[in-house]
């Protein structure tokens, strides 16, 4: 329960009656079964969902197994946290029920029906929007419901047609809610119509538009795998360009750096199309936006930084810009031992194609940063990274610095152990 409330400590007890029979703990969204018990509702719908048909209390069938809201207990548990909330006790909130499966068929074919006014379509795929937002059983629920062909159906149809965008872009911001098939992405990608109108998107006035676009990119690359569809999608020089717009310029919606991280991602797995996205500007733009993605993130974008720097044109670009060496110097250990790996193997790709960068590494301190990352607990790839590189700036540490460093007096620098 919020708060974590210590009887011993702060003299006060949950009421019986308000404590789920099954987890014994304070109910926050209170149902009766068919037997008249009442339990929290994740409690029961996880009983029943491992297959149990009997009631936890009473033992007697559940020949029915719709659950109804407990209101009144659920009214009466929210007044006695607000009377014991100088005990520490949150309040818990009123829960937004789950959708009924009635509720979402007929929003479905209101929204899916050609006959129906534009308006009444919107409202239903907006309501519809809002159930799927709510919870995790909501969103599985409509997509029992075949809601990933009716969505691309909208979405996909009369796109051309200005009185229909607004639909279309309603229907582009629900789909990219669920996951599609690889079938479902298949034929997206398989479709230059529809692969050019989603690029056009990227470019849309809206930048929820813009970035719901690079997340269906996104969707479709990482749920397909035909190598030669996803280098089809990568030969547009729209995409790249869209994406690192993104972000390039939406540092402010934070939504807008995750979808273009994990879109840009997706499509450097490609390398044979790598070098659209050094041209459309994606060194400068992952340098200067390191420091503003979370940890997952952040991981995604080193990864994106090590796959071009396999690449030429990648070293260069990465090469001349003056912070990209001492911050892949700085990011190492601070991150997660994935960004650490990333970190090392794009510093091993950067100095190994040129000596100033070898310099530069040196002069950030990376003789200390690797030697810490040899004795840590980070992966074998990220040390054997570390290994490589070490041996590649050997002829590039001040003289001193080595006899001045306890962890190599009177050694050699290789081998590990």
């Amino acid at each position: 329960m919020p708060g974590s409330l210590d009887p011993l400590d702060l003299s006060i007890q949950i009421p019986y009656h308000f404590r789920c029979p099954i987890s014994l703990e304070l109910m926050r969204d209170p149902v009766t079964v068919c037997t008249g018990q009442t339990y929290d509702r994740p409690s029961i719908e996880s009983w029943i969902a491992t297959g149990n048909t009997t009631c936890p209390v009473t033992r007697g069938p559940l020949t029915d197994f719709t659950l109804i809201p407990n209101h009144t207990l659920r009214r009466l548990i929210q007044d006695w946290c607000v009377a014991n909330r100088s005990f520490g006790v949150e309040r818990i909130p009123t829960p937004k029920q789950p959708a009924e499966p009635a509720l979402v068929r007929s929003l479905l074919k209101q929204a899916a029906s050609d006959s129906n006014a534009c308006s009444s379509r919107l409202s239903a795929l907006r309501r519809l929007r809002g159930l799927a937002r709510d919870s995790d059983k909501n969103r599985s629920l409509i997509s029992s419901h075949n809601v990933q062909e009716i969505l691309t159906n909208i979405l996909f149809s009369n796109f051309n047609s200005e009185s229909s965008n607004e639909l279309n872009h309603e229907s582009l911001a629900l789909l990219v809610i669920f996951p599609l098939s690889e079938s479902e992405c298949v034929c997206i990608a398989s479709d230059n119509d529809k692969v050019t109108y989603l690029s056009n998107l990227l470019y849309h006035p809206s930048i929820e538009v813009r970035v719901n676009s690079a997340s269906l990119f996104e969707i479709v690359l990482a749920g397909m795998r035909s190598q030669e569809l996803r280098s089809q999608i990568s030969r547009v020089d729209e995409i790249f360009e869209g994406v690192i717009d993104i972000l390039r310029n939406l540092q402010s919606y934070p939504r807008g750096l995750k979808v273009g991280i994990k879109a840009l991602f997706a499509l450097c797995l490609v390398k044979q199309t790598r070098h659209k996205a050094v041209a459309a500007g994606a060194a400068e733009t992952l340098v200067e936006r390191l420091a503003d993605f979370d940890k997952c993130d952040a991981e995604r974008a080193l990864a994106t930084v090590e796959l071009l720097c396999r690449i030429p044109s990648g070293c260069a670009a990465f090469a001349s810009h003056a912070l990209t060496v001492p911050l892949l110097v700085k990011t190492i250990l601070k991150i997660s031992d994935r960004a650490t790996e990333y970190a090392a193997g794009s510093l091993l790709a950067l100095c190994s194609a040129s000596e100033e960068s070898q310099r530069e590494a040196v002069n950030a301190g990376v003789l200390t940063q690797l030697l810490l990352l040899l004795q840590s607990d980070c992966t074998d790839r990220a040390k054997r990274k570390a290994q490589m590189l070490l041996k590649l700036l050997r002829d590039s540490w001040p003289e001193d610095s080595i006899a001045n460093s306890d962890d190599f007096a009177c050694t050699e620098v290789f081998p590990f152990r």
